[in-house]
């Protein structure tokens, strides 16, 4: 089973928290595997702090583009002469009935999990495993 994730770009601006959407992006990518942050995380904290690693499954897309299945979505904030932060949201979705009552179990919500600097995340990550 794919784990599906869109990587997005936007501009650190005064007043915008790290752990919430923008309202505006400047790019977008899908990636249809391995969108967790363990591993898609790992590599895009790689590439922006070595500058060098190459990012394979990437498609480039269009601002407006929905997905219903995605399951994570990175920002990369990023402004000149400022350090760059990667935010992780886990998508909210409706995950069906609870096992013990029966009751529809839902999160409206995305959730975010992860604001940082590329290497704070690799710390993370690497002390995780």
């Amino acid at each position: 089973m794919s784990t599906r994730a869109q990587v997005r770009f936007a501009t650190r601006e005064k007043g915008q928290s790290f752990s919430e959407h923008p309202n505006a992006i400047h790019a977008q990518f899908y990636v249809h595997s391995d969108g967790y942050p363990y591993c898609l995380g790992m590599d895009i904290a790689r590439s922006l702090e070595e500058y060098g690693k190459d990012l394979i499954g990437w498609e480039m897309e269009s601002l407006d583009a929905k997905h219903g299945d995605l399951e994570y979505i990175y920002y990369i904030w990023q402004a000149p002469k400022k350090p760059t932060y990667i935010s992780i949201f886990e998508v909210g979705y409706d995950s069906g009935e609870c096992k013990t009552c029966g009751q529809k179990v839902s999160r409206e919500e995305d959730e975010c999990i992860f604001v940082g600097s590329p290497l704070e995340l690799i710390n993370e990550l690497e002390e995780n495993k």
